[in-house]
């Protein structure tokens, strides 16, 4: 199996310019990945690249494989994740093209598996064990000031810090519910963030999210609301940026042994029952 070291899940976009890339199919204990891993190098560093909602964008956010995702690049080798996504902010000075670094998470989601030690046999025949991950601070603190750096190498100021709420989709959040989470005092609002943090802890994996801001969520706006088109229209025109400055933090993540972090010891003491990749 191909080896990279650091996984990216986001779009296409972020990996079709690159010269010689390796795709391969993974399979894992839990079903397909979104789609093929696609192989390459930036900065001299090994990167798996994963369109999370596949190619064609077809997967919408509660039908994601999370639990195949996440088990498919550490499969390969990775062990640092990074995973760009689009969000709405909720408040007013979060605007379009605000790119906001969380180190909280909230999940609202309904339908989603969100653990591997669920006690289901796999089929090499382990079990996993029931086992409560510590969660308090769930990204990676290396990884945010990789990205932190990253962005302000860029001459784009980034929001260090803030909570990222993850409702379940595919609809957007109507008024109130918009204005209940500002009034929570939550930061931004996406679909895909989770449970893509907890399943990474869950594999002893460093995961960073870094929320690109498409537009202000229902309650943060007089108008008539969100709209996918406006979506898609300002991560498009941000999309370059956000690449480049992806790719920075990739080079500045801690190399091999240099990684010490609490999300290396997620498992320490802990009799998972299964044989992780």
């Amino acid at each position: 199996m191909a080896n990279a070291e650091i996984g990216v899940i986001g779009g296409s976009g972020f990996y079709s310019f690159l010269e010689d890339v390796t795709e391969i199919q993974v399979d894992t204990p839990y079903g397909s990945p979104s789609d093929s891993l696609f192989l390459g190098e930036i900065a001299g560093r090994r990167v798996a690249f994963l369109p999370r909602h596949g190619r064609g964008h077809h997967l919408p956010p509660h039908r994601i494989n999370y639990r195949a995702n996440l088990w498919a690049l550490r499969s390969v080798g990775v062990r640092q994740v990074l995973g760009p996504c689009a969000v709405g902010g909720l408040r007013p000075e979060y605007g379009p093209g605000t790119l906001l670094v969380p180190d909280q998470l909230v999940d609202r989601t309904k339908a989603r598996t969100q653990t591997y030690y669920d006690g289901y046999p796999l089929p090499d025949g382990s079990i996993p064990n029931v086992v409560h991950v510590a969660l308090a601070d769930p990204y990676c603190p290396e990884g945010r000031k990789a990205a932190l750096s990253a962005a302000r190498g860029r001459d784009w100021e980034p929001v260090d810090g803030g909570t990222l709420v993850v409702i379940e989709g595919p609809r957007f959040s109507t008024r109130a519910e918009s204005q209940w989470h500002a009034a929570m005092g939550w930061s931004v609002v996406g679909m895909t963030g989770h449970p893509e943090a907890v399943l990474a802890r869950e594999l002893g994996l460093c995961y960073t999210s870094m929320a690109l801001v498409t537009d202000l969520d229902a309650g943060a706006e007089t108008g008539e609301g969100v709209s996918h088109e406006e979506v898609l229209r300002v991560f498009a025109a941000n999309v370059d940026r956000l690449r480049t400055v992806l790719f920075d933090a990739v080079a500045a993540l801690p190399a091999g042994e240099g990684r010490d972090c609490l999300c290396t010891r997620a498992l320490d003491g802990l009799d998972t029952g299964i044989r992780l990749p």
